[in-house]
């Protein structure tokens, strides 16, 4: 099978960086692979850090774990912060720069194959642009373990580091939070109106009682669930209702109306009908994967 020539790894690495952990698993990836990840690493640009490239051999894929700076990529400029999320194709021309004052760390990915711009775009960061992303220790601890893995000289490290790529488009596809700069206060109202459920599900009930313990307009609610979650704030909070009986059930056992209570429903029958439309069983079918106390 024809190969991409194999380009010399000081060739593809910055010289302005320091505490650098790198992994190289296929500097030579076919061309008619679907999806290759060739190399990675994790490094902290120095104060006089400057990328300026025209042609790379492949994709990059990458993520600001701390400090600032920004990039431009085809033209178009970026802010870069912790959280931030960015791709470049090998033919984009790509500038970055750091903040001398406060100098980056960031974990970058070369990826070759026909499919990685189709498979970027359908994770929610198309080539040539950038993502604010939430979760950011979540995303974090993903690439750690790649570049982890891909140090290892195992027979199955490629196989595992593919596997954890995977993981990683797919962290980045739940937790994308793609906002113009004007909108942040948005996403930040947002992920205030996330945590309130995630911490308090079980004294909620209505949207109303999101958006008023938020101090926020229903409707503002609704339209932030829909832009950064993907599905409305009550089918969240009740997702997340179901989840905590179920925790419940499988842990302490007991009636499947203490359960209800639990989370706030007074008809065990409501309860078990939304239990079911969440989890595919009855609750009462969940006791049986308990384990002997």
């Amino acid at each position: 099978m024809e190969k991409i020539g194999q380009p010399n790894p000081s060739d593809l690495l910055s010289q302005q960086v320091t505490g650098t952990r790198y992994f190289f698993l296929n500097l030579a990836p076919r061309r008619a692979a679907a999806l290759t990840l060739v190399m990675g690493g994790r490094e902290h640009c120095n104060p006089d850090y400057v990328i300026s490239r025209r042609n790379f051999p492949f994709y990059v894929l990458e993520y600001v774990v701390a400090g600032r700076g920004a990039v431009k990529l085809d033209g178009q400029s970026h802010a870069l912060r912790p959280g931030v999320v960015f791709v470049s194709a090998p033919t984009t021309r790509c500038e970055i720069h750091t903040d001398p004052r406060d100098t980056m760390e960031k974990y970058f990915l070369a990826v070759a194959g026909a499919e990685v711009p189709g498979r970027l775009r359908r994770c929610g960061v198309p080539v040539g642009r950038a993502r604010q992303l939430a979760a950011h220790a979540e995303v974090t601890s993903v690439l750690e373990d790649l570049v982890r893995e891909g140090q290892r000289s195992g027979a199955l490290a490629q196989r595992i580091c593919a596997a954890l790529f995977e993981l990683l488009l797919l962290k980045i596809e739940d937790t994308s939070t793609l906002a113009p700069h004007a909108s942040e206060p948005a996403r930040e109202a947002f992920l205030r109106c996330k945590a309130l459920i995630d911490a308090g599900a079980e004294g909620l009930a209505t949207l109303e009682e999101i958006a008023r313990t938020a101090g926020v307009e229903a409707s503002s609610v609704c339209r932030w669930f829909r832009r950064y979650q993907g599905t409305s704030p009550y089918q969240y909070l009740l997702r997340r209702k179901m989840n905590l009986a179920a925790e419940h059930l499988v842990e302490n056992g007991g009636l499947v109306k203490e359960a209800a209570q639990r989370v706030g429903f007074a008809d065990p029958y409501h309860f078990s009908r939304a239990f079911k439309s969440i989890h595919g069983v009855a609750p009462r079918d969940l006791l049986r994967y308990r384990h002997p106390a």
